[in-house]
């Protein structure tokens, strides 16, 4: 078992491009199926260490394949309060992860991309940096009191969006519209892409939760 303390989950959505999905891997990841995003390991010709879930989007033969390729598996009530990825995300951080990458955990769904873009406010996993990746777009969160670096190219889109209540004092380097310890209001539009001046911006938030969706024009998402 690898003793690198990163995990990436693959969830049971849509995953755009497996190209994609493949450089975001690195060696001594510990890889976490979240119910049917097992499928999206097969696909990728991976092993996932744990298959965490109800298993309502796998049938019987498909858990009995994962099975007998030595997965670890941990399966869980249909009838339960936590969606399959957010058993994954508790699994992860029981094993040590201190940082996750979420694929295939956006889709068609709304409901389900909803909840699982908010998943990362959650308190319990308030010491565990969580990002979600889809192609050239990652989503990570902001908690008050925190700093960020920005790695991207010249152009690409960055947008910062308030959750459950207004961000107060943001502050904002290498944007080409900076914020100088300003609030950025709950329901308005005003952090909605801005546009990254190089390679890097820094983003400091004091007070409140801050989602952070970068979206790379010219280059691959760096893990």
């Amino acid at each position: 078992m690898p003793s690198n303390r990163r995990a990436v989950i693959f969830a049971n959505g849509l995953l755009g491009s497996l190209d994609d999905a493949r450089q975001a891997l690195r060696p001594g990841d510990i890889l976490i199926a979240a119910d049917g995003g097992a499928r999206h390991c097969v696909s990728l010709g991976l092993v996932p260490h744990y298959l965490v879930g109800d298993f309502d989007s796998l049938d019987p033969h498909e858990q009995d394949e994962l099975r007998q390729m030595g997965v670890a598996i941990y399966q869980h009530p249909a009838r339960k309060d936590f969606t399959d990825l957010e058993l994954a995300l508790r699994h992860a951080r029981a094993l040590g992860a201190d940082e996750i990458i979420v694929l295939g955990g956006l889709g068609a769904r709304w409901d389900q991309t909803l909840a699982n873009l908010l998943l990362p406010a959650a308190k319990e996993f308030a010491s565990v940096h969580i990002r979600l990746l889809d192609g050239p777009q990652e989503v990570f969160l902001l908690r008050e009191g925190e700093s960020a670096e920005v790695r991207g190219s010249l152009g690409d889109t960055v947008s910062l969006i308030p959750l459950g209540g207004d961000a107060q004092d943001v502050t904002t380097d290498g944007l080409e519209y900076p914020l100088r310890g300003e609030a950025l209001v709950f329901g308005a539009t005003r952090g909605v892409s801005n546009v990254l001046l190089g390679e890097t911006a820094s983003i400091r938030l004091e007070r409140g939760l801050l989602l952070c969706v970068v979206i790379h024009h010219a280059t691959p998402v760096e893990v």
